[in-house]
């Protein structure tokens, strides 16, 4: 008998990279149904599970230990299999309200807050993916 597709790995996949493995929770939390998310806490891995996880979008945390967003944004830029992945900033280092202060401070990559609206978060992974807006 043959297998049937599994529906979750149809919907679009958000990596998540931060050290705090309840981010990608929250994420997925606020993200819905509409989303594969999956999370990964060791920045050095990310490349790795982007590519294994044939993620649509990744959000990644801008201070870990080991090794920074900036780090891992490079990483990702220098891989083929993943360089044309949509790469969005998730910081907990400024408040929604600051983020248009710090455009551009954290290179060419959007960056949310973690404590933006849920209603921003799904924007700004719907403007990754190209989606059209409600």
């Amino acid at each position: 008998m043959h297998h049937l597709p599994d529906p979750e790995r149809a919907k679009p996949c958000i990596l998540v990279v931060d050290d705090d493995e309840t981010i990608a929770w929250a994420i997925a939390g606020r993200l819905g149904p509409d989303f594969r998310v999956v999370g990964e806490t060791d920045p050095a891995r990310a490349v790795e599970r982007a590519r294994d996880e044939q993620a649509d979008v990744i959000l990644c945390d801008i201070d870990m230990p080991g090794m920074s967003g900036d780090d891992v944004a490079f990483a990702i830029s220098q891989d083929p299999a993943t360089a044309g992945i949509p790469f969005l900033y998730l910081t907990g280092l400024v408040s929604p309200d600051e983020v248009p202060e710090f455009e551009g401070v954290f290179g060419e990559h959007r960056t949310l807050s973690k404590e933006s609206p849920t209603e921003l978060l799904r924007e700004a992974v719907g403007d990754a993916l190209g989606l059209p807006r409600d």
